[in-house]
Parts: C-alpha cells; structure tokens; sequence
C-alpha cells in the first residue's frame, strides 16, 4: 500500500514556463512554493509567481540550476517537503531524486531505479525487447571500436542512425545514408556525446525511412494503477528538435492507437512506473512503429494532452507524489477535438533559426476561450542568454483538426512580441502550407521545404557571438570565443546550426 504523504510547500527546481506552470498548479491545490533563480533571473516571472524565492548562483547553469546541492539545501532551509523537477535540468538526475528522497521529501517523479533504466538508450532497449515492446533494428550495447561498428552497420543495412546512448534532443546523433561517411559520422557523434552529456558511448539503429514520431502519455500511482492518455504527433521538428505537436496523429489508424497504447503500457510496467512519463515511438507509413525511448518527465508538449483529455498533468503529478490512487480507470478517459502547440523561442527565422535574445519591448498574448499560452515572460523582460531560448508555447483546441489549424493561425495572428524576433510568422507559414493541411507528413517535412529562413552564415555567426558579448555587459569582461563556448546557444547548435537543448 503507497505511503499518503502530507505536502504543503514545494520547491520548484526550474525556470521559465514550466515553473510557472508548475507554480499554479500548486497554488489550486493551496500548497506554498519556493522559486530558485539564477542572478540572471532574479526578476524572471516564475520568481514573481511562487511564494517565496531564493537564489542559488550566477547565471551558467552548471552553478545553478544543476547545482543539486545548493538547490536541496534550500529546500531544507524553507522548510519544503517536496520537489518538483519540472523538465529539463535535474528532472531526469536519478542521483538528485535519491538524494530528494535520502532527506525525507517528496520526489515529484518516478523512482530512481526507473530513471536510471531509462536513460540510458542501450538498456532501455534490452528492457523493452525482455518487455516484448517493438524496438528499432539495432545493436543492444555500443560497439567497442570503429571495426565493430562496420560490421553491425554492414548486418543493419543502410541508411543507419548513429546515437548518444546517454543522450536525447538530437545531441551525438548522426544519419548515414553512404559506407563511406561512417567513419566521420562515428567521430563527430562521439564528440558531440562527450561535449552534451560527459559520455561519448555511441550505438547503432536501423534508419527508418520517413517516419513520424509519436508519443504516448502515461500516468501511473503508487498502487499499482497504470493509465495512458493517448497519443502526440511531434513529426514537425527542425534539427532533431519538436517545435509543433498535435493531438491525435492524423493519420494513425484506431487499430494501431490501440496498438500503441497498449505497448507504452507494456513499457511503464516493464520498469514499475510511477507519475507521468512519456513513451515515444518511430511510426513508419506502413503502419510499423518502433519504440523509441522513454522520457520520465513531464513533456513540453503536455498542454495538447490536458487540452484534449481535460486532465491536469500537473496536478496529478503531485497528488501522485501525495499517495493518492487515480480518479480514473482507462475507460473513462477519452480524447475530445484535437489540439496544437506552438514552441515560441526568441530566434530569428530569416537568418537561419539563429538566437535573437534581448529585450522584449512589448507582449500581448492572443485571446479566446480555447487558446492557451503557458508563457515565462513578460514585456520589459531581458531574455537571457544562458538558457534555452524557448520563452512561452502557444496551445490551442477545435473541436476538428480544421478548425483547430484555422484557430491557430488566427492566435499566432494576434500574438504580439517586439523587441525579439521569434518564429511566430514561419509556424502561419507552415500552417498555410499543402503537407500540413493534408496531415500527411513526417519528421523530414520541415528540411524538405522552403519555409522559414536559411543556414546562418558565418558573417551572421560572428555578428550574434558580438551580441551576446553586449548582451553580457553586466557581467566579467570576456573574449567572443569564450562567451561563446560556454553560451548555450552554442551547445545547442543555434549558432552552428546542429542539434539544439533537448528540453
């Protein structure tokens, strides 16, 4: 029988919209919160929005927001008894949640064991197929050494996709198409690895041709009690990374919805979940899907689901955490219309997708009854440099996929943000366009059109790595090329045009 765990004030161990979110959760449930903020954030909204706040560093991440021990002693110090990750940073740190845990709070996640069997790629993999959960063709450990991959690639069969094993958004991951590249795509996916994830393991899977990535959402209690709450299409992706989702996929037959569910089931058993977890699935045009990974988090993209579903995530999240059953049994869960999410960065499409921080001068978010913007920002805010540049996503319902992609482009009309440039315009180009009207598309769509702007040139580059040196006046003088090995932006391969922060 689960413990039933008092809660009455949480630390929320993040920033930006999803602190917020988490934030108001909270407040309907008539719990207290606690902000932690880096020096860079001090006047950020999720600090205006929580009861109290503290600061626990300077603005790199690395002495913040991912400083596990400063973020738990302040937890101690206000007096909290449970935290919530969010995603992103420390959501998926199994050392953290241990150490949460060690000390007598609530961790507002899945345990420790069932993180650790999750992230890494090559053990989720052997898990699932013991689990008799489809997976991609491909190797179950890295390969020792270059010949080693030569011949699983060889047994695979070209195309293949190099991957992190330790990591996720596209980071230490590389398409082969040709023999020939193998050895400089080995190389460069093992370097990324190092550089994101401190790991340069590296394994090989079968390429599939044309998918779409799909995703189910699972919440499971502490009873023994596993729901799913249906499926996310994120097949818009630029670089690896989602920027649109929607609810439901519009080309997935019942039959194999049911399928998948019942698979992403399969999996959160497999590892004995508990909270909200996602499993996320390669869907070839043949009706074949593959499971991909798990994320043991909430999602960006979680609004669509609630929207869809009229089930708060957040909250059930917490009231997991507290010992309580769910309110639900799988047949009383069901989907109603279809929804859209729209990630709001502060980048410059026609200067390809390059960053865009400073201040934004003037706000105005859209109206109506069924739009929704879980946003971080407000006008007169300074958008930092050291994090990722998402600032707000734009959720909105219909009771049809038309409808809904009619009331998207009329919100995106009217959301008003100056002072930065964001992609609000290219995502009504993509809307207007002949492959998202028909819902036939996959994760190539984005790269095989003409929208939105181009590769930065290097000339674009040198004139951004100068504008984050400006931007940084409040802080130690540094050269251009140190501000930008240790920016984000960077790493995240908004200035080189790679993979970008997977959060």
């Amino acid at each position: 029988m689960a413990e039933q765990r008092v809660i009455r004030r949480v630390l929320i161990a993040n920033r930006g919209e999803i602190a917020v979110r988490i934030a108001r959760a909270c407040a309907e449930l008539g719990l207290e919160t606690v902000a932690v903020f880096s020096s860079s954030d001090r006047d950020s909204l999720h600090v205006r929005m929580a009861t109290q706040a503290r600061e626990v560093g300077p603005p790199p991440s690395s002495q913040s927001y991912l400083d596990s021990a400063k973020i738990l002693k302040v937890a101690k110090e206000t007096g909290c008894d449970a935290v919530h990750p969010g995603y992103g940073f420390l959501s998926e740190n199994a050392g953290f949640a241990q150490a949460v845990m060690d000390e007598g709070l609530v961790w507002v996640g899945p345990p420790p064991a069932a993180i650790v069997s999750m992230g890494s790629k090559t053990q989720a993999r052997r898990l699932m197929l013991e689990a008799g959960v489809p997976v991609v063709p491909g190797g179950t450990a890295a390969p020792a050494d270059f010949a080693s991959l030569e011949a699983q690639a060889a047994e695979l069969g070209f195309p293949v996709m190099l991957k992190a094993a330790a990591g996720g958004g596209g980071k230490g991951m590389r398409f082969v198409e040709d023999p020939a590249d193998l050895s400089r795509a080995w190389e460069a996916a093992r370097s990324e690895a190092q550089n994101s994830f401190g790991d340069d393991t590296v394994y090989l899977e079968k390429a599939i041709v044309g998918p779409r990535h799909v995703e189910v959402q699972v919440l499971a209690d502490q009873h023994g009690n596993t729901v799913h709450l249906f499926e996310r299409d994120c097949s818009i992706q630029r670089r690896h990374q989602k920027v649109i989702e929607e609810t439901p996929c519009p080309v997935l037959d019942p039959s194999i919805r049911e399928a998948m569910c019942d698979v992403a089931l399969k999996a959160a058993a497999a590892v004995d979940y508990v909270g909200a977890g996602t499993v996320e699935f390669l869907y070839g045009a043949d009706g074949s899907f593959y499971f991909l990974e798990m994320n043991t988090r909430l999602q960006v993209e979680h609004p669509i689901t609630e929207m869809v579903t009229g089930i708060d995530l957040c909250r059930a999240q917490l009231e997991i955490a507290m010992g309580a059953p769910l309110p639900w049994t799988q047949e009383e869960i069901s989907q109603v219309g279809h929804a859209m999410e729209f990630r709001i960065y502060a980048e410059d499409p026609d200067a390809g997708f390059l960053p865009a921080p400073g201040l934004i001068e003037g706000y105005r978010e859209p109206g109506g009854p069924w739009v929704r913007v879980d946003s971080g920002v407000y006008a007169g805010w300074d958008v930092p440099v050291h994090y990722d540049p998402m600032i707000a996503k734009l959720v909105v319902w219909g009771r049809d996929r038309e409808e809904c992609r009619k009331r998207s482009d009329r919100a995106l009309r009217e959301y008003r943000i100056t002072g930065i440039r964001t992609p609000i315009g290219f995502y009504r180009e993509v809307l207007a366009s002949a492959e998202f009207r028909s819902g036939v598309y996959d994760t190539g769509f984005l790269s095989k059109t003409n929208l939105g702007g181009n590769t930065p040139r290097r000339d674009e580059v040198a004139a951004v790595v100068a504008a984050i040196c400006a931007f940084e006046k409040d802080h130690k003088p540094r050269t251009a090329q140190a501000t930008l090995q240790e920016s984000p932006w960077k790493r995240s391969g908004r200035v080189w045009g790679t993979e970008r922060d997977p959060r």
